[in-house]
């Protein structure tokens, strides 16, 4: 699901694989790898040829040094020192590439606009992949276009396949994407603290209704102990997002991101505030926010706050857009204080009456979420977007998840998936997945998933990761393809740009206050008037903008 701006952390855990995966295994046939795969089968494999790395004048890694600066625009984000992560110090000591990490300090608008004030760019930043800064820049002539290096560095183009849709207005790609798939993919859902659940029976939890009912049980039986229903990032509308899809068949998530902020009906982009489902939902919530279900203090805590409740269990239900990075790591910490302790994921919620295999709390796009883009600040674009292509192949995707070649995996099967060792360490593959994840910018998940395909499902449910248990079972079968509504954004200097940022802005205070409502006629009196002050700024052009850009995407994608 990909709603706002999600979180490097966030977004990242939902391809981590394989934690308990082929600790005794076999090596098998080695084979070159798979720089140019030409074919897809059903399984996702990919039949593999030898990279032609240092032929044509082309940049390969290692053979002379790469030194360039990146910077991580989003409020919530820092990356991390470049040789703090695994990865990060593998590739300085061993294939002389260092990046310099600017930070922001959560204050990245500021920080982007003093460096654009200055001419002081990054040479890479990486951002939203609507983020308009960014369009911002290109216009500005600052972003390098990525189309000469497509041929001569492969892998973006063989994996992600169909570009057309990531490309700028000027008919020329900027963006180079970060867990892009063909692949249904994502996290969103919610978790259940399984040491409570058993305590108050195992009551059902399929319904709307059986939610309410037991995080009154939850309430009632640990008081202020326990948080019954702790929704990540509400701020972002994340985790109560996922609550609002539980009330129509078919309703996105995405319907909330502030670069749609609309409901698809007949062909047009209609008002949010006046959507029937979007209004039952926020009474619904609304209900709970008032009767102390929900976490008061969901606007405004941190990450740290919400990750502390979730690693000590003080959570009786969590959602958000992948309430599997905490959970996931607070799981085996749990556990090991209890056996019978930890969590575990359920099918989406639904509204009584409604399809529940029609109900999606998360979406994806096949161009993943961010993006990394290159500045003309770079002193050699090309090393960059090189680097990059790297990257996001297997050899690189491989090294990010498993180490270097040779004591968790070696060489590459006749797929180009890896071969894992006997000397397979689940514990050390889970330590380098969890300290690479911050840098992992340009992921590849159509290369990664068919190693979890390929090997997880063989395995004991039990002996599976946990993440990757529930990835398989719950949450990649209930993602909705949103991938129609990329790249339908008005540029900021245009009327629909300015008019979008002053939208967004009041729309965050109307679904705040709609929330905190102590009523449902206050609900509704708050999304009448929130609703006639956003067309008073322009809402309706903005919907009408992005009908058009809409309108046009389905078009191309026929």
């Amino acid at each position: 699901m990909r709603k706002t701006k999600k979180p490097l952390l966030v977004m990242v855990s939902l391809l981590l694989v394989m934690v308990t995966v082929l600790a005794g295994c076999g090596s098998k046939k080695e084979a070159a790898p798979p720089a140019t795969p030409p074919a897809t089968t059903n399984e996702g494999n990919k039949e593999t040829d030898p990279p032609a790395e240092g032929d044509g004048g082309k940049w390969v890694l290692g053979e002379k040094p790469l030194e360039f600066s990146a910077y991580a625009h989003y409020g919530n984000t820092d990356f991390p020192k470049w040789e703090s992560t695994p990865i990060g110090k593998y590739l300085s000591e061993e294939k002389q590439v260092k990046l310099n990490m600017i930070a922001a300090a959560g204050a990245h608008t500021q920080k982007l606009s003093a460096m654009m004030a200055s001419d002081d760019l990054p040479d890479m930043i990486w951002a939203d992949r609507e983020d308009q800064d960014m369009e911002r820049l290109r216009k500005e002539g600052k972003l390098v276009a990525y189309d000469e290096y497509l041929d001569k560095y492969p892998n973006l183009k063989t994996w992600m396949g169909d570009l057309d849709l990531l490309r700028a207005e000027d008919g020329k790609l900027y963006r180079f994407p970060n867990w892009y798939s063909s692949n249904p993919y994502g996290n969103a859902g919610y978790v259940i603290n399984k040491k409570i659940y058993e305590e108050l029976g195992k009551p059902p939890l399929e319904t709307t209704d059986d939610l309410y009912n037991y995080l009154v049980k939850v309430k009632e039986k640990y008081g202020s102990e326990i948080v019954p229903f702790e929704p990540h990032r509400a701020q972002d509308r994340q985790g109560l997002g996922v609550l609002y899809t539980a009330f129509g068949e078919g309703a996105s998530y995405t319907n909330l991101n502030a670069n749609l902020l609309a409901v698809p009906k007949d062909g047009k982009l209609t008002s949010l505030l006046m959507d029937p489902v979007f209004r039952e939902a926020q009474k619904y919530i609304a209900k709970l926010y008032r009767e102390k279900l929900i976490s008061q203090d969901a606007f405004n805590q941190t990450e740290d706050q919400v990750l502390e409740k979730v690693m000590t269990g003080r959570v009786a239900v969590f959602a958000g857009a992948s309430p599997t990075d905490m959970a996931g790591e607070a799981q085996p910490e749990l556990i090991k204080k209890d056996p019978d302790g930890g969590y575990f994921m359920i099918w989406p919620i639904h509204k009584p009456g409604l399809d529940k295999n029609k109900i999606y709390p998360g979406t994806y796009t096949s161009f993943g979420w961010n993006a990394a883009y290159i500045t003309t600040a770079a002193e050699d674009p090309e090393a960059i977007f090189a680097f990059l292509d790297w990257y996001t192949g297997p050899e690189g995707m491989n090294v990010q998840f498993f180490g270097p070649e040779g004591e968790n995996w070696k060489g590459f099967d006749e797929q180009g998936q890896p071969n894992f060792t006997e000397t397979y360490n689940p514990e050390e593959v889970a330590k380098i997945q969890s300290e690479n994840s911050p840098v992992m910018f340009v992921g590849n998940t159509s290369y990664i998933d068919p190693s979890k395909y390929k090997y997880m499902k063989d395995l004991p449910f039990e002996e599976q990761d946990w993440r990757t248990r529930y990835q398989q079972t719950i949450t990649w079968p209930t993602q909705l393809n949103v991938t129609e509504f990329s790249g339908i954004e008005p540029s900021p200097d245009s009327d629909e740009g300015i008019i979008k940022t002053s939208v967004n802005e009041l729309f965050l205070e109307i679904y705040a206050k709609s929330v905190m409502a102590k009523s449902d006629e206050e609900v509704d009196k708050i999304l009448d008037q929130g609703n006639k002050d956003l067309m008073d700024l322009g809402y309706q052009q903005l919907l009408d903008y992005r009908t058009a850009n809409w309108q046009e995407n389905l078009a191309k994608r026929k």
